[in-house]
């Protein structure tokens, strides 16, 4: 299970113009599910995505994680994250999970989000989205369990 973290001022996500989630600061998390992954696996991930210390503290040291900084998730779906891009020009999907169980685990993480105190937003699993954003920073990382 991957997760590409954003630092963020503000992010949304919206589906035919409608928006679905939408963030002040806080975190984007573009969420890949790969097809060994596991509730184990994902519940792994929150952690530590929710613990991660990205945010700055008194001293403008990164030393918060999103919850210490008061800030919110808003977590989008992206299979493209499990791609293999290792050769040719073309990615390779094979280490994606299926549609059903990459739901179910992004389903979950979502709810864990939610279960361990974080504001969470969402976009539409496997839908046409348009993501927008301010990074904050720039400040991103890959998360991956």
């Amino acid at each position: 299970m991957i997760a590409l973290i954003q630092r963020v001022t503000r992010a949304s996500v919206a589906v035919n113009g409608d928006v679905t989630g939408e963030i002040g600061p806080g975190l984007l998390v573009l969420l890949g599910v790969e097809k060994e992954d596991n509730p184990q696996k994902a519940n792994r991930l929150c952690e530590r995505v929710l613990g991660y210390r990205v945010f700055s503290d008194e001293n403008g040291k990164m030393n918060l994680n999103v919850q210490q900084a008061g800030g919110s998730v808003l977590v989008v779906s992206q299979f493209t994250l499990a791609a293999d891009t290792n050769s040719g020009m073309r990615p390779s999907f094979s280490n994606g999970a299926a549609p059903q169980l990459a739901e179910e685990l992004y389903d979950y993480f979502v709810e864990r989000c939610r279960t361990l105190g974080t504001e969470t937003q969402t976009g539409r699993f496997a839908a046409d989205m348009q993501v927008s954003l301010v990074n904050d920073g720039p400040v991103t990382f890959w998360l991956q369990v």
